[in-house]
């Protein structure tokens, strides 16, 4: 696949990146520099090989999936301006 400078144009109006007409040859060689690469990577024997997540194999710490209120009413009410009976106390915004 060939990127030609019009493909850049739409490209880069797409993205909403202006480009000015000189720039257009050296965006789309940059655009076909680029493809030439995936190209590369998909004749890369992959059977058998398991998807990674990272480089190195871990597992993510699980824990269980428990609905609180956090216990922490006091903590996050100290940051509000105007609290009342345990609640944030706003502005009447409609008569």
């Amino acid at each position: 696949m060939s990127i030609d400078q019009s493909t850049a144009a739409k490209v880069a109006k797409l993205a909403r990146i202006k480009v000015e007409d000189d720039a257009l040859p050296a965006l789309a060689s940059e655009f076909n520099t680029i493809l030439g690469f995936i190209e590369q990577l998909n004749e890369v024997d992959v059977e058998g090989v398991e998807p990674m997540v990272s480089v190195e194999p871990m597992r993510l710490k699980r824990r269980e999936d428990v609905v609180t209120d956090g216990n922490q009413q006091d903590k996050v009410l100290a940051n509000a301006p105007d609290a009342r009976e345990g609640f944030f106390a706003v502005p009447k915004v409609v008569e």
